[in-house]
């Protein structure tokens, strides 16, 4: 009787080195695994997810799943896979775009993500070496326009701009407010989100002048193509 048995890749291991592509076939082979990252051609495995990281990232989706609801033209998404590079392939925790028919900078690499999203938002607690160390760095390079991490212990929340090829980090402004400034109407208010209170300056940011001309942009960005 013949062996009709089909050989699967090589499972991922944590430290294996990879480019992306074989990264992904071998991760498509492992449909239970739900967290994996390749890095400068690394591969980093999840770790355990406290109740505290689990909680906090709910609460910025929500940020950006209200900010999305309002302003047409942009995406948002948890945990997806984006092929930023021949061997950078990260799974951030939150990202939020433009889409590409709307003048956005990141296209699709078939059902993946691909290029850089113009914010992507890292809620770090054991991760927090890694975000701020070679995530960072590959974001920066890159070309994700805004760095968001939202660190765990000790509490603080830290917003980067990319200028010429660094990140800033970017001051609040009135009121202790941090404001987007590739998303316009975009606010939080770091003090407030740790109380759980986010929603009163993402509702200003919404209401804002600033965001309503960003809404008309966006039209008139497509109806432009």
């Amino acid at each position: 009787m013949l062996n009709l048995a089909i050989a699967l890749p090589p499972t991922l291991h944590e430290g294996d080195r990879l480019d992306s592509a074989e990264f992904l076939r071998r991760w498509e082979a492992m449909p239970d695994l739900k967290q994996a990252e390749l890095i400068d051609g690394v591969v980093f495995m999840a770790s355990p997810v406290s109740l505290d990281h689990c909680t906090i990232h709910h609460d910025v989706s929500t940020w950006t799943g209200l900010y999305r609801g309002y302003t047409p033209g942009c995406q948002a998404g948890n945990d997806g896979t984006w092929v930023m590079g021949p061997k950078d392939t990260p799974q951030p925790d939150i990202f939020l775009r433009i889409l590409p028919e709307f003048g956005g900078q990141s296209p699709a690499a078939g059902k993946y993500a691909a290029g850089a999203p113009e914010l992507i938002v890292e809620v770090s607690g054991c991760s927090l070496s890694r975000d701020l160390g070679i995530k960072l760095d590959l974001y920066r390079r890159a070309g994700v326009r805004e760095y968001l991490t939202v660190q765990l212990q000790p509490r603080a929340i830290v917003w980067r701009q990319l200028t010429r090829g660094k990140y800033k980090e970017m001051e609040p402004g009135d009121g202790g407010i941090l404001r987007s400034r590739v998303f316009p109407g975009l606010w939080l208010h770091p003090e407030a989100f740790w109380k759980g209170n986010l929603l009163p300056a993402a509702q200003q940011g919404l209401a804002s002048p600033e965001h309503g001309a960003f809404v008309k942009r966006l039209e008139n960005a497509r109806r432009g193509k």
